[in-house]
């Protein structure tokens, strides 16, 4: 497996990452999600990619099931949504959707965590303060 920078960070990705958008929702259960990232990452791919949104929040719920006592051998990157709810401010609804993630990813920190969808109504700063005070 070939490995690039991701970025300016200093993690390292493999080449080819694992979306997980089929994982739940139906499609696949608990076992099979476990036993596709494991078989990827015998293949040596760490990254996998999933979002708060894939299968009703099940990927996220799968992809923590699969890596929680590897996660120090995947780097996961999930992704929020920007459409905030009647009286909350984006960046308590980013908050609000990071501890969800996290909870479902039975983890304590995400390693890429990203916009879903652009919302040309708001500022960029609007997400971009929140997204910095989560770093």
């Amino acid at each position: 497996m070939q490995y690039r920078k991701l970025g300016s960070s200093d993690l390292n990705v493999s080449a080819v990452g694992l979306g997980t958008n089929n994982f739940g929702a139906r499609i696949t259960d608990h076992a099979e999600s476990s036993l596709v990232v494991h078989a990827g990452m015998e293949l040596g791919l760490n990254l996998i990619d999933t979002a708060i949104g894939y299968g009703g929040g099940e990927s996220e719920v799968h992809v923590g099931a699969a890596t929680k006592d590897r996660r120090d051998k995947v780097l996961i990157a999930t992704k929020f949504r920007a459409e905030v709810p009647e009286g909350n401010t984006i960046a308590q609804h980013i908050y609000d959707q990071c501890e969800i993630s996290l909870g479902r990813l039975q983890t304590d920190y995400i390693d890429l965590y990203q916009l879903h969808w652009p919302v040309f109504s708001l500022e960029a700063e609007e997400i971009l303060e929140p997204l910095s005070r989560l770093v």
